[in-house]
């Protein structure tokens, strides 16, 4: 710790040492991703961190410095049976009543919700004994789970400037931070994009999450062998394909003369994604923050079947900024993307405007800004120093720029 003493206060560079914060996610990736970043930042700033969440994301917060984590008992209810829905909602009530027991004896200075049913005991438990809420939507659309305490939270955190379903009464309260992305690809925030000319090579950059997607292996080597012969010699083809598909895939493509790099996961995609011209994926929350951070134009599917539709809305926003153009899976067939793509790999400036719609519609450094936001709730200013709170004006989205 650093630190610089001046006639008013000592500045220094961990403002938070001392102060306990509880953070609570879902079990997925994108729930976790943007909790364990924030996580890693308030423990730079002197925070200690306890974290809850459930069984499935464990394994997210292993070896977290600073880091402790406490499993609860939760369960979804949106799409489950009715055996299913009480199963959730009593595991959900027990998971509460655990996690205000642990929020008593701790007594944190703030609890942060990443969204997810799991961050639901955590959240509504801290409502309930009056302990400081902010919250952190990754989608375009607020969660479920968010909804259920957005009107007791002091901040409501966003990844997108625009989101869904926040009241009106609650917007006064939004701040915009951005989502979290591995610092790998935060790093690309500064790699400039080159849009392919005359006869540049074209690197085509398809994925679908860690798992792959099915539509785009069925579909996209199809479109891809009708493009023109002169666009085929230049293209370099970079898949994610669910395992079970890859023969399958590698087939559709055999003999087509087209460079392809099949995989059900790439290890490298940071580099894979400086090196796209275009990129073909879902519309997730972590997926479009990656894409926005590094200025990549994109042809984004949404899935259709997302709760709350927030694939769409997602992709609706980036296409809006003029940074992707969003195909419905609906319309997502042969002739119709193979069309498309024949468009977009050979016309260098939609491709280099659409880069740089991208990075407009990003907001970097989501970690810090969301450990500014923690700062600022707590009623402390950067150095660590209290601030009258009277004195404060009222956050609007936007702020923290």
């Amino acid at each position: 710790m650093s630190t610089m003493t001046t006639d008013e206060f000592t500045i220094t560079d961990t403002p938070l040492e001392g102060q306990c914060i509880a953070l609570t996610s879902g079990g997925t990736g994108g729930h976790m991703f943007p909790a364990v970043s924030l996580a890693r930042a308030l423990v730079r700033r002197g925070a200690k961190v306890v974290f809850f969440t459930d069984a499935r994301a464990a394994r997210y917060t292993e070896n977290l410095e600073g880091v402790t984590t406490i499993l609860l008992p939760a369960g979804g209810i949106a799409g489950k049976g009715l055996r299913g829905r009480i199963s959730g909602m009593i595991r959900l009530a027990l998971g509460t009543w655990q996690a205000r027991r642990h929020l008593k004896k701790i007594r944190p200075a703030a609890v942060i919700g990443f969204g997810g049913y799991a961050s639901i005991p955590a959240t509504v438990a801290a409502k309930g004994i009056g302990i400081p809420l902010a919250i952190h939507e990754q989608n375009a659309v607020l969660g479920r789970a968010n909804r259920v305490v957005a009107g007791a939270a002091a901040r409501i955190a966003t990844s997108f400037a625009e989101v869904r379903l926040i009241s009106d009464s609650d917007k006064a309260r939004v701040v915009w931070t951005g989502n979290p992305v591995r610092h790998e690809i935060a790093a690309l925030a500064s790699a400039p994009y080159q849009a392919p000319e005359g006869n540049d090579p074209v690197n085509l950059l398809i994925t679908g999450g860690s798992q792959g997607a099915r539509i785009l292996s069925e579909i996209l080597p199809e479109a891809i062998i009708r493009l023109p012969a002169d666009l085929k010699a230049r293209l370099h083809v970079t898949q994610q394909a669910r395992a079970e598909d890859l023969d399958q895939v590698a087939k559709t493509y055999e003999g087509s003369g087209i460079d392809v790099t099949l995989k059900p996961f790439f290890d490298d995609i940071p580099q894979r994604l400086r090196d796209a011209h275009l990129v073909i994926a879902r519309s997730g929350a972590s997926t479009v923050a990656e894409l926005t951070v590094a200025g990549r134009p994109s042809l984004l599917v949404p899935l259709p079947h997302a709760i709350d539709d927030h694939q769409r809305y997602n992709a609706e926003q980036v296409e809006q900024a003029g940074g992707a153009w969003m195909l419905s899976q609906e319309r997502f067939t042969v002739e119709i993307v193979s069309e498309r793509l024949a468009k977009l790999l050979t016309g260098s400036s939609a491709l280099a405007r659409a880069a740089e719609g991208a990075r407009k519609a990003a907001r970097s450094n989501a970690a810090e800004r969301l450990a500014d936001m923690v700062v600022d709730m707590l009623g402390l200013d950067p150095a660590g120093a209290p601030v009258d709170l009277k004195q404060k004006t009222t956050h609007v989205q936007g702020d923290l720029a």
